[in-house]
């Protein structure tokens, strides 16, 4: 039986680094398919804040922590997934109760840091109106400026 050709996944286009460039993800995450989920959300992200004209180069480590808190939320909920929410008690120690997940714990932790974030950055709904534009730097001169003089 003939294998089907596999087509090579198509190359995203290039995000303007201008602004914020990409934090160095293999020195943050070791594991590579971690590495490709944050170049993506760090993509969506960036795209969605320059599409909006909201995106300014202090929001570089704040869009950096956002990015962990995901990958974070994505580990945690696979391993709670895998597990279940509640660690059983060691059978060996009778003092010993059920917990929960300290997985699910970090999961809802990095949920709440996710959440925070997001509206800090106007990323969600309910604060998009509250986010203002990015005032541009001026870069030229116009003939009123000789007229009317330096401001101040």
């Amino acid at each position: 039986m003939a294998r089907k050709p596999t087509r090579a996944a198509p190359a995203e286009p290039p995000v303007d680094e201008t602004i914020v460039a990409q934090p160095d993800w293999p020195a943050l995450l070791p594991n590579a398919d971690e590495q490709a989920v944050a170049r993506g959300h760090w993509r969506r992200i960036v795209q969605e804040m320059m599409s909006r004209e909201i995106l300014s180069s202090s929001n570089g480590h704040a869009l950096q922590r956002l990015v962990l808190a995901y990958i974070v939320y994505d580990r945690c909920s696979r391993e709670v997934a895998a597990t279940g929410l509640v660690t059983e008690a060691n059978k060996e120690n009778s003092k010993a109760i059920d917990r929960l997940s300290i997985y699910y714990k970090a999961m809802r932790e990095a949920e709440t840091t996710a959440e925070r974030l997001e509206a800090q950055l106007g990323l969600s709904p309910g604060r998009r109106s509250k986010v203002g534009k990015v005032a541009k730097q001026r870069r030229g001169t116009a003939g009123a400026d000789q007229f009317l003089g330096p401001k101040g």
